[in-house]
């Protein structure tokens, strides 16, 4: 499916895309669910890309929250900028790697279940019309909601997929 253009592909996209990510992960063995990927990566097993999906949603979540009260988030995070990027996903990898398997997976479903009810309380238009926020600039919320959802849960799929080759 093509990038998502209004509430409705939105969410079937995101529910589709999170569905396909959890029948992967559940194909696996607690074995399989453990292994290293290749050197190189930064995720280097599912359990730190489930914990990185779950800690964006958090982000979003957040960015949402302080955004519709009127104020400015700090974004991506605070002390971190769009060019550090990198830096914040290597801080988001090391708060998690005390965390296991099973918890990142409970953790991640229950930030996705909090991401579909922002996306829910809003209509359409609220949500792909650009500008319509400040805080979220030329863009539009929807767009917000689409990388943190559909497409970072499409991205986590083909690291899942490369790492366990």
């Amino acid at each position: 499916m093509p990038r998502p253009k209004s509430k409705e592909e939105l969410i079937a996209l995101s529910q589709s895309n999170f569905e396909k990510l959890n029948k992967m992960i559940i194909s696996y063995s607690d074995e399989e669910l453990k292994k290293e990927f290749p050197e190189g990566t930064m995720n280097r097993n599912i359990r730190d890309i489930l914990s990185h999906l779950h800690h964006w949603h958090l982000m979003m979540i957040e960015w949402y929250t302080i955004g519709m009260a009127g104020e400015k988030p700090m974004m991506p995070a605070k002390g971190y900028t769009w060019k550090t990027l990198p830096d914040l996903n290597r801080k988001i990898w090391s708060d998690y790697q005390n965390v296991d398997i099973n918890k990142a997976k409970a953790l991640l479903k229950g930030s996705f279940r909090n991401v579909q009810e922002l996306i829910n309380r809003h209509s359409n238009e609220e949500l792909f019309e650009k500008k319509r926020y400040k805080w979220t600039g030329t863009t539009s919320l929807g767009a917000y909601f689409i990388s943190s959802t559909s497409s970072h849960y499409d991205w986590a799929i083909k690291q899942i997929k490369r790492g366990m080759k």
